[in-house]
């Protein structure tokens, strides 16, 4: 196996913060991408999360992203009680399913494509994401709970001091 590699005339044309929920029942994913990865945008998505699924209740597994301790996402969290955020411990991302789609489409969407500009980055998300929901299926954990609830409360044994 190589290594890959960019040319030397690599050029970045811009950036976008994909934004996405997995419903873990069917393996359907909600989404947006959005210029900037502040508040603003978190709670943006919120919003557009809870309209695709309005009334249930929902739980919402993030990573410890700080936006949402900003005091317009706490109240309109407040305002919004059948949300319920749940975050996963420091090196935990591993636990939100969302992530094994975050690396799915990495590897078979954006990791070695050549966009042009973010029009076409979010152009091949939204794409690979439209085809991803006409043939979604639920995530299947290979390990039995005990396994895994172990693993996520599991102590540095190494002694080592830093």
């Amino acid at each position: 196996m190589f290594p890959e590699r960019q040319t030397h005339d690599y050029v970045r044309n811009g950036t976008t913060t994909l934004f996405a929920a997995l419903e873990v029942a069917t393996g359907r994913v909600e989404q947006t991408c959005l210029p900037r990865h502040r508040h603003q945008e978190f709670l943006r998505f919120l919003k557009q999360v809870a309209k695709a699924y309005p009334r249930k209740k929902l739980h919402i597994v993030c990573d410890n992203y700080a936006t949402h301790k900003h005091p317009a996402v706490v109240t309109w969290l407040a305002r919004n009680p059948r949300i319920t955020l749940h975050f996963t411990p420091t090196s935990g991302s591993w636990l939100n399913m969302v992530e094994i789609f975050f690396g799915i489409i990495t590897r078979q969407a954006i990791r070695r494509g050549s966009f042009g500009s973010v029009r076409e980055l979010t152009e091949a998300i939204t794409q690979f994401i439209d085809g991803w929901n006409e043939r979604c299926q639920p995530f299947t954990w290979t390990k039995d709970a005990d396994t895994t609830i172990t693993k996520a409360h599991r102590q540095s044994t190494s002694g080592t001091r830093h």
